[in-house]
């Protein structure tokens, strides 16, 4: 297929991501390739919302397929928080993980169910169409954090799937069986279709 925009700035989310794509395009930017600044107001209230005004924005403006995503993480014990607004839980990964971690002061193991969601979406610009793929990993919040790959929650979210912390695995095996790599899987069986 053609050339692909992941429409983010964000390092670690490009650096999982491309591998995942890598053989499915020709040549694979982040909105980092370019000079030019490009922003999209997150305001939906839903996931794939999100995912796909940020995809048609960066698609449309670019004129070459676009992936975005919207991801997040809901404990239970937090009535589904930080969810929707995950990202802007603190002003970087440490304050998220501290605040996190203080509101489940006090809660047991059993009570720090959580789930990792990842709703991605695939703008083509030639069709005008959005195509949204989700995946989503269950796991624990942890009382501390755990190793040093993976960005984001992954240094407190323990999944009992993999038996380790996700910040404790290598990247691709994490894009094996994560959130976002379950959905870009999907994602990659689309593409081999069209």
């Amino acid at each position: 297929m053609k050339n692909l925009i992941i429409a983010t700035t964000n390092r670690g989310k490009f650096a999982e991501l491309k591998p995942l794509l890598t053989g499915h395009f020709q040549e694979i930017y982040s909105l980092a390739d370019f000079s030019e600044t490009l922003t999209v107001v997150e305001d939906g209230l839903y996931y794939a919302e999100n995912a796909m005004k940020k995809a048609r924005k960066v698609g449309g403006h670019f004129g070459m397929p676009a992936l975005a995503d919207d991801s997040g993480l809901e404990v239970a014990a937090l009535n589904g928080r930080p969810g929707i607004h995950s990202s802007r839980y603190g002003q970087n990964d440490g304050e998220r993980i501290n605040r996190l971690l203080g509101e489940l002061d006090g809660i047991p193991w059993d009570g720090r169910e959580a789930k990792f969601k990842a709703y991605v979406a695939l703008y083509l610009p030639e069709k005008d169409r959005c195509y949204v793929f989700y995946g989503e990993l269950s796991g624990f919040i942890g009382f501390e954090k755990h190793g040093s790959n993976g960005f984001g929650y992954d240094p407190v979210f323990y999944s009992p799937e993999l038996g380790t912390y996700l910040a404790e695995i290598s990247t691709e095996e994490k894009n094996r069986l994560s959130h976002r790599g379950r959905a870009i899987a999907l994602l990659r069986k689309f593409v081999e279709t069209i």
